[in-house]
């Protein structure tokens, strides 16, 4: 690769579990910030607004604004607008995010396209069945993303991407995915920065959605061994992770052999 000039980074798992900062992650970000890298935080998190996670994780110290927030939710505005103008759009989701779907018309009955955030309580059988019925009736699916789990300070939580398997077999039809593992949302973070896939490096606890997708758009990926990452994940993944660390505390040190080597 050529020189790095830019760090995508995960936060959920990887900077904070339940939004608490992981040991060493505030000095290892501003480490990053002091060497003029660019930075975006790309994150599949869809139960809080780019401004709200902006907030949360400033007053953890992390030298952050929203504008460095690139979320699942607002890559699924852009595609919709992009893809679906206009569409009425209900939306299956924990967590109020209609700040980040801004231009998107969310309807409750008969809509053009079902779009399913993350889970939680909403995702109980009531709602999955209407949003199946839905889909029978000709609706389009989109996702805005398909991870299984992620981790919290009580351990693993499920996630829809559970129940986004279900809703494909059942109905007969296949999600867009908006957020990662998408290839298109890794372009956006790329495009942001201003910056070729080559001279970036995406750091990530989850070895597929984000580590091996972001190889697969020519991104160097890092995988850290915090958040949902879990031995087993690893040997049965689908691919070789670029470099495995313990945390994001030693991407700094990382990057410094790179740049040493070079």
């Amino acid at each position: 690769m050529t020189s790095v000039r830019a760090v995508l980074i995960d936060i959920d798992g990887v900077l904070t579990v339940s939004w608490q900062p992981l040991p060493g992650a505030v000095d290892a970000l501003r480490e990053l910030r002091a060497a003029g890298l660019g930075v975006a935080l790309v994150t599949n998190t869809t139960s809080r607004t780019r401004a709200s996670i902006a907030g949360t994780l400033a007053a953890a110290g992390f030298p952050v604004t929203a504008e460095d927030i690139l979320t699942a939710p607002a890559v699924t505005a852009a595609y919709l607008a992009e893809h679906f103008p206009g569409a009425g759009c209900a939306l299956l989701n924990s967590g109020d995010v209609r700040e980040d779907l801004e231009g998107v018309r969310l309807v409750d009955d008969d809509p053009d396209v079902v779009v399913l955030g993350g889970a939680g309580e909403e995702f109980g059988y009531a709602a999955l069945d209407r949003a199946f019925g839905q889909l029978q009736r000709g609706a389009r699916l989109v996702a805005m993303h398909r991870n299984l789990y992620w981790r919290t300070e009580d351990g693993l939580r499920l996630d829809s991407g559970a129940f986004l398997a279900g809703l494909e077999r059942a109905a007969g039809v296949e999600a867009v995915v908006t957020g990662k593992p998408s290839r298109a949302f890794f372009g956006a973070a790329l495009a942001r920065l201003g910056v070729g896939a080559d001279e970036a490096v995406m750091v990530g606890d989850d070895v597929e959605s984000d580590v091996l997708a972001a190889q697969a758009a020519g991104v160097t990926g890092v995988l850290v061994r915090t958040g949902k990452f879990l031995p087993g994940a690893l040997r049965d993944a689908s691919g070789t992770p670029d470099h495995v660390i313990d945390s994001f505390a030693e991407l700094p040190a990382l990057l410094r052999a790179w740049a040493a080597r070079e």
